[in-house]
């Protein structure tokens, strides 16, 4: 669908990344109804509600979903508006590089200056109009050249379950619509100590990297070529099986995906192309300054339901339960999942507990980014029932 406010017609394509378990939202999340298919953030569920605000942007009919046959039909369900074809089942998880291109290479050889726009199912913002208005300007901004766009959410706390980007040169280029700054990326940096992303944040020159990144078709699937030569023509194979038929295309997809690496797109691609210097690389960050928060663990979940800025997070409580009677004695900073309860809470602060019908969890919001563990552990000892 062409996006308005530029002097030329740009196709937008957008690939939402739903093949996750979620694990770290156990014991709600499971395996057959992961965080992406569950209603976290009010009514609507999380893969739902990205969907929409994609909509002023596109017709959803364009909108394409990566995912896995444990949730496809799910999704299908939840997204009736989403074409069928377009929700694929990954065969075999493999990270998010051959998620990523493997849009890139079955858009290609049709339509190569499609923009892609890589989205995950599970983040919530709150400022629909400026997240509108920063994707605009990225697929204006990914659509004039082999270049590259990132989200750099402006950070809030020194967090160390997220990657950063160093922020290099200002640059104002003409394609970009709007008052939206921009500026080249310097380098990507993994998930870093709790000491040096201190020192990311104080530098005022770092931004989170928010996994939100748009590219033309064409630039992706070079850049495959180029970082990941042995993936390449796996992905070819199985673009040349799309266009053949669907059941060509199921059996060679079935057969070839498995053997692409198991690698993230920000390893596979962004940190080398990175390594050629600011200038050379082409990636470009846009701010990511729309009230966004990545629902990655129960602690994030805290922290925006609570409604209130950072520093007062840990003063709220969050009750998620079906009884208005909740009841707080010298108690904050605590979330309880707790449906169809009386929740009361004497003298304790930043805990999490979590009941479903079959299973209880207790922890710390400071360690609520382990509770993935519980679920290794529930699969070791072969508690499938619980996963």
């Amino acid at each position: 669908m062409p996006i308005e406010g530029s002097k030329t017609e740009l196709k937008f394509a957008p690939v939402i990344l739903a093949g996750g378990s979620g694990t770290r939202f156990w014991p709600r999340s499971r395996k057959a109804r992961a965080k992406q298919v569950l209603a976290l953030d009010g009514e609507r569920t999380m893969i739902q509600q990205t969907v929409e605000r994609l909509t002023p942007l596109v017709d959803p009919a364009e909108v394409w979903v990566i995912t896995n046959s444990l949730l496809d039909d799910l999704i299908a369900e939840q997204l009736p508006e989403v074409s069928r074809e377009h929700i694929l089942s990954e065969p075999a998880a493999r990270n998010t590089a051959p998620a990523c291109a493997l849009a890139a290479f079955l858009l290609e050889p049709s339509s190569p200056e499609t923009v892609i726009g890589i989205f995950p199912s599970d983040h919530v913002v709150k400022n629909i109009a400026r997240f509108a208005e920063v994707i605009r300007a990225g697929i204006a901004l990914a659509a004039s050249g082999e270049k590259i766009v990132v989200l750099g959410v402006p950070p809030t706390r020194a967090e160390t379950g997220y990657g950063y980007i160093e922020l290099g040169e200002v640059v104002k280029p003409s394609q970009v619509p709007g008052s939206v700054a921009v500026r080249r990326v310097k380098r990507f940096t993994e998930k870093p100590n709790a000491e040096v992303a201190e020192q990311f944040v104080a530098s005022g020159n770092y931004a989170w990297n928010g996994g939100i990144f748009l590219w033309s078709a064409r630039t992706l699937a070079n850049a495959i070529r180029e970082h990941c030569p042995a993936m390449a023509p796996l992905l070819e194979r199985i673009a040349v099986a799309h266009r053949t038929s669907k059941e060509e295309f199921e059996r060679v997809f079935t057969e070839v995906y498995p053997l692409c690496d198991n690698i993230s797109i920000d390893y596979a691609v962004l940190e080398p192309r990175s390594a050629k210097g600011e200038a050379g690389a082409e990636i470009y960050s846009l701010p990511g300054d729309f009230e966004w928060n990545d629902l990655g663990c129960w602690s994030a979940l805290h922290e925006h339901a609570s409604g209130c800025p950072p520093e007062n997070v840990s003063l709220v409580n969050v009750f998620e339960g079906e009884d208005p009677l909740c009841i707080s004695i010298d108690s904050s900073g605590n979330y309880i999942h707790a449906p169809g309860k009386v929740i009361a809470l004497v003298g304790v602060t930043n805990l999490v507990v979590v009941q479903t019908k079959d299973a209880l969890l207790i922890t710390t919001r400071e360690r609520s980014q382990d509770v993935g563990k519980v679920v290794a552990e529930l699969k070791s000892a072969g508690r499938e029932d619980l996963i």
